[in-house]
């Protein structure tokens, strides 16, 4: 049976750039270097399109992607404390760099984890992080979440990180050039956040402004 282990998330800063840490993960920044392993897990058919991108066609198209996308701020990419490798990716757009229209006190997530990682807790794990961050260091009033009708993996992230289903989207453009999807918005405010039960008893706001990080063992 699985056991809940908390230990308080750590945060670093090499220059000005942030990289956070949870019990199995270290986000940071992508590099042109993660290349071949980028390639390795978004060339998978089953991790880009349910999420709205194209498969990655070649070790060169995933450099391309890391200089034109994973280098905006806030994105980081999810590394496997155990083998230093990047396994996925997570990012916090801010105000207007959401497509959802939304202010600048507000951030929406967005997320994917390589195929083999599936079903090991670790987004939810990443997404934990990037909430305490988001709430505690940026001072956001909210954020946002959604998945693309049918993807009910990114759901169950969703809900097990505790946002809330808020409305949805139809006729949604996506990065799959010709491809309107439906999107199922969720969202999570800062008092909604702090007031959230703890699975080992009392709430984030009982820890005097430093969040207790879970991560499942």
């Amino acid at each position: 049976m699985a056991t809940a282990v908390w230990r308080f998330s750590k945060k670093k800063k090499k220059g000005k750039i942030m990289v956070l840490e949870t019990q199995r993960l270290i986000l940071r920044r992508w590099e042109e270097s993660d290349a071949q392993v980028l390639y390795k897990y978004a060339s998978n058919p089953a991790v880009g399109p349910i999420a709205g991108w194209p498969v990655h066609t070649s070790v060169e198209n995933s450099r391309d992607i890391i200089r034109e996308v994973l280098s905006a701020p806030e994105t980081y990419a999810v590394v496997l404390k155990e083998t230093g490798e990047p396994v996925g990716s997570i990012g916090l757009m801010l105000g207007k760099a959401s497509n959802i229209g939304i202010p600048d006190t507000e951030g929406e997530i967005g997320y994917w984890i390589g195929v083999p990682y599936w079903g090991m807790g670790l987004i939810p794990e990443a997404v934990r992080e990037i909430l305490r961050y988001g709430f505690e260091e940026l001072n956001l009033e909210k954020i946002w979440c959604g998945y693309f009708d049918g993807n009910e993996k990114s759901k169950r992230v969703q809900e097990k990180c505790g946002f809330r289903y808020h409305h949805t989207a139809e006729n949604v453009p996506c990065a799959l050039e010709g491809v309107w999807r439906t999107e199922h918005i969720t969202c999570l405010s800062k008092e909604e956040w702090q007031n959230k039960p703890l699975p080992n008893g009392g709430y984030k706001s009982d820890f005097n402004g430093s969040k207790a990080e879970p991560s499942i063992s």
